[in-house]
């Protein structure tokens, strides 16, 4: 199994894990800060080639964005970049909005590729819409083809994350602890519960319960549940899957990354 184009986070100096894979790197060293203005991280490896990824997380939301879109598109062209990958908090500012629109037209007269979170969606017919792969109720393919008949089948992109969390039952609001791996572990060897998988939810989960807090729900990712989730996108013809290469660098098997050509190098 493997998908047309698969895009990695991945920090310039762990690209070396990358070079025998068929991905495109996009670099995390980029963010949006006052002005706005465009900051690389101080210290960081200049990145050639592949995808900006932008860190507007900290923006402010104060100033002209059209000028910091034109220092997106100097700094990609510099670089030999071929696009950018916004990672906006949730929630939509209508400053970054307009940036996604912008980036839209420039990058689509350019055949670079946008890929935005799905509060971005509407903004940019041009972007690539990135939808999670975490899930804490409902289904995979269901939210996945809701997203497709919101955005366009060829717009939607699989947000492939890693995930770990523990709910208290029952739980309102729907949104658990995150898990670090190391905690994680410790519960299962801890409680050594019986694990189950979900179908629908394509993730692993197990219930205890504490004499302090009660009933409590845990579900998490493996490397065989993330290259479920990438059969299901697979089945609904989603082509493109982002994902940060720290929480899938152990799972190269289960999700069939391909092996570069010889003397290809990074995309």
């Amino acid at each position: 199994m493997s998908m047309d184009s698969f895009i990695v986070t991945v920090s310039p100096d762990r690209l070396r894990e990358i070079q025998d894979f068929a991905v495109t790197p996009a670099y995390p060293v980029y963010r949006m800060g006052k002005g706005p203005h465009l900051f690389r991280a101080s210290g960081s490896i200049p990145p050639r080639g592949g995808l900006m990824y932008l860190d507007g997380r900290n923006f402010d939301g104060f100033g002209q964005t059209p000028p910091f879109c034109q220092e997106v598109i100097r700094e990609c062209m510099a670089r030999g970049l071929t696009g950018v990958v916004c990672g906006f908090a949730p929630g939509c500012l209508p400053p970054l909005e307009q940036v996604v629109r912008e980036l839209g037209q420039q990058c689509f007269r350019r055949s670079w590729t946008l890929v935005v979170p799905e509060q971005y969606g509407r903004c940019s017919p041009h972007a690539l819409v990135a939808i999670s792969s975490a899930l804490s109720g409902g289904t995979l393919v269901q939210r996945l083809r809701e997203a497709q008949e919101r955005f366009g089948r060829d717009r939607v992109v699989l947000e492939l994350q890693r995930v770990a969390e523990d709910f208290f039952l029952p739980s309102p609001s729907g949104s658990g602890t995150p898990l670090t791996p190391e905690e994680l572990q410790e519960r299962i060897q801890r409680l050594n519960p019986s694990i189950f998988f979900s179908h629908e939810l394509c993730a692993r989960y197990f219930t205890y319960m504490s004499r302090e807090s009660g009933a409590h729900f845990v579900l998490f990712d493996d490397g065989a549940t993330l290259g479920k989730k990438l059969e299901v996108a697979r089945s609904l013809d989603i082509r493109t899957v982002l994902a940060r290469w720290p929480e899938i660098a152990g799972a190269a098997q289960e999700l069939g990354l391909r092996r570069a050509a010889a003397g290809r190098g990074l995309r």
